[in-house]
């Protein structure tokens, strides 16, 4: 990590292509850009019709002829063409002409644990397309966890878990590398997809997809944990009739319903846990697990894993937007690599 953090002081912007939200952080002026990574096209003409928060908003209220696309998916670029668009858009055209004048452009970007050859050249790429020069690539699970302040260049365990969209990364990390690290086709979505599956098994109604998460909608008041609300009131369409109609939901049963994907996590973190040398291990047991990412503000997560593995979990300040503030921390010389003296023969 040492060498890259040379480079990644010359880089002049970094950017978080996530599936759910994209951010881009701009040397000296910090965050600029956090905006779903949605875009909206024109299929008859080709033509771009919005990108962001607007476009995330006409999701399934589109006519025929126009259609919202994600143009990344579980971390890794699927449309670089449209992906570039989309990033020309969200950074406007002040902003690129800045970015534009300075000399050999250098542009940073996070990429998914063992994220293999193919998905890191469709990130850089995509950067190349917007006029950077040259690329680094950082691990998602290093630079979140610089993020949120964990101590990676100390010789002592941390364990971090990276809670996406489409997948979760768990990692333990000492000395600024990964010491192991596993990653579950499991996110944020697959819970919201569990929770619309339930809702429509028990209750035969179908929730809107769209302006408010059907996670939130089902776990408002910490519905998670044991002590939320008993009941949630839901409105959807139904299923046999497709008339509006709104049901009481026992919150239990939507807990029992969430349980199964993230029993994945816990397999992973149990795997992650198991490959670690037993002294890194011991040190978890008093620092514990950090929380990062979009879907670790799901209510009562970090209960959940407290219960299941019997050490701390804690949720960084700002989870969404840790990966792309330790890309800005490095870029700016915030970050100090340990420096090992060889010992005089």
């Amino acid at each position: 990590m040492t060498v890259s953090l040379e480079q990644l002081r010359r880089c002049h912007f970094a950017v978080d292509l996530g599936a759910a939200r994209t951010r881009v952080y701009v040397k000296g002026a910090g965050i600029v850009v956090d905006e779903p990574s949605c875009a909206a096209v024109n299929t008859r003409t080709g033509a771009l019709i919005a990108v962001g928060e607007f476009a995330e908003r006409m999701t399934g209220r589109t006519p025929g002829y126009i259609r919202v696309v994600r143009p990344v998916s579980g971390g890794t670029v699927v449309d670089i063409e449209m992906a570039q668009r989309m990033l020309r858009q969200l950074l406007g055209e002040k902003l690129r002409r800045t970015l534009r004048r300075k000399p050999r452009l250098r542009a940073a970007a996070c990429t998914p644990h063992d994220a293999d050859p193919l998905a890191q050249r469709a990130a850089v790429e995509t950067l190349v397309g917007l006029g950077a020069r040259r690329v680094e690539l950082v691990d998602t699970l290093i630079a979140a966890a610089v993020g949120c302040g964990l101590p990676v260049e100390q010789p002592e365990a941390t364990m971090i878990i990276v809670c996406g969209a489409a997948t979760t990364q768990i990692a333990v990390l000492s000395l600024g590398a990964i010491v192991t690290a596993d990653r579950i086709p499991v996110g944020g979505d697959a819970i919201d997809h569990a929770v619309v599956q339930h809702l429509r098994q028990q209750h035969e109604l179908m929730l809107p997809s769209q302006s408010v998460r059907p996670l939130q909608l089902a776990l408002s008041g910490n519905g998670l944990t044991p002590h939320g609300p008993e009941q949630t009131e839901i409105h959807g369409r139904d299923v046999a009739t497709g008339l509006a109609r709104s049901v009481h939901v026992d919150t239990s049963a939507v807990r029992q319903a969430i349980h199964t994907p993230l029993t994945a996590v816990l397999d992973g973190i149990g795997k992650v846990l198991r490959d670690c040398p037993p002294d890194l291990v011991a040190d978890l047991a008093d620092r514990g697990i950090m929380l990062v990412g979009g879907s670790a503000l799901l209510p009562g997560l970090d209960h959940m894993l407290r219960e299941a593995t019997g050490m701390p979990v804690h949720i960084a300040e700002r989870p969404d937007v840790c990966a792309v503030q330790g890309l800005g921390a490095m870029m700016e010389g915030k970050v100090e690599p340990m420096v090992l003296d060889p010992l005089a023969g």
